[in-house]
């Protein structure tokens, strides 16, 4: 059988292990395609950098065009990070009569309307399992094995550089800074991790979850957001004490009043499947009617977990699946409205755990109490440890609260900080059972 020509774009650590896959299990590959599949481009700015695998000659190239101008090559892997270029050169992709399969979820988080519209113009296909959690199915899950149900919630630790950070903090009592520098020299964190530590990158692989599972419009900035750079060693001593770990849970939820969306660090209790994902993994919980509730979990980043994910949507893609796949869901697109309204992010309810820094004195207790009673929150428990005679003039306070909405919460915090006696470095995180 004539063999499938592809190519791919972008020579760095994910497309090394896609071009290794192709090089090497190619019966494997044949034998799931139905024909073999041929890798015969690879294009990159850098020719010369070693990656650990030997190529044929002639296979790597600079020159975009080669793969542009041949019209033989049916289907284009491109792992370009970032918007521009990306974005230009998809789109060249796809006029030139070319399906693609991507993981760059930053792209389809910020231009998916345009991209998705344009391939449905030109009747072509885009790919994007591995644009949320690596190597765990998701993207499929929930638009194909899952379509017989309304999804109902999804909870899920989408960063592993986070989860990585959290769990070293939680199991050692290393401090955030010396954690993050741990997590950067064994390579699950960048120079500058900002990305994963703000919730950004947990945001934009929610908003592209959101839309698949809800029919939601919502770009990812438009996602209430907190990191974890706030997060101290103490908080996950008291989580602990408590019965709970601390995650950067990302969370969309349908309630009649509208789709909640957000990413926070979470309380989430201890023995509880999400509490117990360790290291760099990644887990997703989803709620359906009628399925119930589904758990999945794997690694969510690195090279063989991701390239697991872009030849299997290659392979798809080879075989036509994806191109029916993608015609008929009809994802992202600017004339179509939105299924499912988002809800005010200051009504969501949820329970709150507190920490203040106050001073060791008499009253401060009552006076917190009071802001937060004007607000309408109710304290579910107080930890407020004894200090040792001659100790610190600067305790940690920890409340928990019953269900309050988001903007009560953020309300009632801005007129503790305010307080005489409160000091710098409130923390406050959600609470989930």
């Amino acid at each position: 059988m004539q063999p499938a020509k592809v190519a791919l774009i972008g020579f760095g650590t994910i497309g090394t292990g896609v071009a290794r896959l192709l090089l090497k299990r190619r019966d494997r590959i044949a034998r799931h395609a139905g024909r073999p599949v041929e890798l015969v481009r690879i294009v990159d700015l850098d020719l010369d950098r070693d990656r650990g695998l030997k190529l044929p000659k002639g296979l790597l190239t600079d020159d975009l065009d080669s793969v542009l101008g041949d019209a033989e090559i049916t289907a284009v892997v491109q792992l370009i990070g970032g918007l521009e270029p990306a974005r230009s050169i998809m789109l060249k992709l796809l006029e030139a009569g070319k399906d693609v399969i991507t993981a760059n979820k930053a792209l389809l988080a910020e231009h998916g309307p345009e991209l998705f519209d344009r391939a449905r113009q030109l009747g072509r296909s885009i790919a994007f399992e591995a644009s949320v959690a690596g190597g765990i199915p998701i993207i499929a899950a929930i638009s194909e094995c899952l379509t017989a149900n309304q999804i109902e919630e999804v909870h899920a630790i989408l960063n592993g550089t986070s989860n990585f950070i959290l769990c070293e903090m939680e199991e050692k009592g290393s401090d955030y800074a010396a954690t993050v520098a741990l997590a950067q020299s064994l390579g699950y964190a960048e120079a500058d991790p900002a990305m994963d530590v703000d919730g950004t990158d947990a945001a934009q692989k929610l908003a592209i979850l959101a839309h698949l599972a809800f029919g939601a419009r919502v770009r990812w900035r438009e996602i209430p957001r907190m990191g974890i750079d706030t997060v101290g060693v103490a908080d996950m001593r008291f989580a602990r004490e408590l019965g709970y770990s601390v995650k950067l849970l990302a969370v969309a939820r349908l309630v009649p009043e509208g789709l909640e969306l957000h990413v926070a660090p979470t309380l989430v209790r201890r023995g509880t499947p999400l509490a117990e994902v360790r290291g760099a993994y990644n887990a997703i919980r989803v709620v359906g009617d009628p399925v119930g509730r589904v758990f999945f979990h794997g690694l969510g980043a690195g090279q063989n977990p991701t390239s697991s994910a872009v030849v299997a949507d290659l392979i798809d893609t080879v075989v036509g699946r994806m191109a029916i796949t993608f015609r008929t869901l009809e994802l992202w697109s600017d004339s179509r409205e939105a299924r499912v309204r988002v809800r005010e992010p200051a009504s969501v309810p949820g329970r709150y755990y507190l920490r203040f820094n106050v001073d060791d004195r008499p009253g401060v207790l009552a006076e917190i109490a009071g802001i937060l009673g004007k607000h309408h929150i109710s304290i579910a428990s107080v930890i407020q440890h004894e200090t040792a005679e001659g100790g610190e003039d600067v305790v940690p306070l920890v409340i928990m609260t019953h269900s309050a909405t988001e903007g009560a919460a953020a309300d009632a915090l801005g007129a503790i900080e305010r307080l005489a006696c409160v000091h710098p470095g409130t923390v406050r995180m959600r609470v989930r059972e």
